[in-house]
Formats: structure tokens, sequence, C-alpha cells
């Protein structure tokens, strides 16, 4: 992830085994991370159970929220490409029992990519 996706707050891909060792302790047993995405500390993880956004708190970033999300409660999503003057692709995530969608923004070409793993995941 470049320096400036990190300013302007875009989503970058990162590797899903890296992802995996560092969040083993909240993974079930039978559960993988597929594909994670960063946003300076933050993440999205995709694994083959849920979505899991982690949010690192404070300053140290040593308090961490994680928001599991199962497949089931995912009513719909919309991933956004970028376009010729808006160079940022966006996610939104409707989740049953939330009005607003949980959004996030995405690095231009990651569009298709995060649309893919979430379908992969949710309709497998």
């Amino acid at each position: 992830m470049g320096l400036l996706d990190s300013l302007m707050g875009n989503a970058s891909e990162v590797d899903a085994t890296e992802v995996n060792d560092e969040i083993s302790e909240v993974l079930a047993d039978n559960e993988s991370v597929a594909n994670a995405y960063k946003l300076i500390r933050d993440m999205l993880v995709i694994t083959n159970k849920r979505l899991i956004f982690v949010d690192k708190q404070g300053m140290t970033g040593k308090k961490v929220s994680y928001h599991s999300i199962p497949y089931k409660s995912v009513t719909n999503f919309i991933v956004e490409t970028a376009g010729t003057f808006d160079t940022d692709s966006e996610l939104k995530i409707w989740v049953s029992g939330r009005a607003a969608p949980l959004e996030l923004e995405l690095k231009s070409g990651l569009a298709p990519s995060v649309q893919k793993a979430l379908a992969t995941q949710m309709f497998s």
C-alpha cells in the first residue's frame, strides 16, 4: 500500500497468510483468511466463514475491535468502480438489522477482486 493511498484513506489488498497469522486468535478452528484489505491500521478480512472488520484503536493500536458479520447476515453489497474524475472505488455492505451500510473506500483497481472475493465466499 502506497503512502499516498494511506493518506487518502483507500484500502489496499494485503497478504492473506500474514493476516491469518495476525488474527489467528479470533479465527475459528476451521476458519481461514481468503482475502484482506488494509486501510492504514484498520482492515476488512474476508474469511471462509464471515467478514471481519478490524478496528485498531488508540495511539498504540493495542486496543482492537473485531466486528464479525456472518455471510448469512449480509443482505446485499455494492462495489462501485472508479471513474475518470473519481479515482476511488467504494464497497457498501448492508447487514440485516442495520439501516445504514458499512462503507469502505478502496484503491481504484481493487473493485473487481473485492466483488469476486465476496461473491466466492457468500455463494459457495
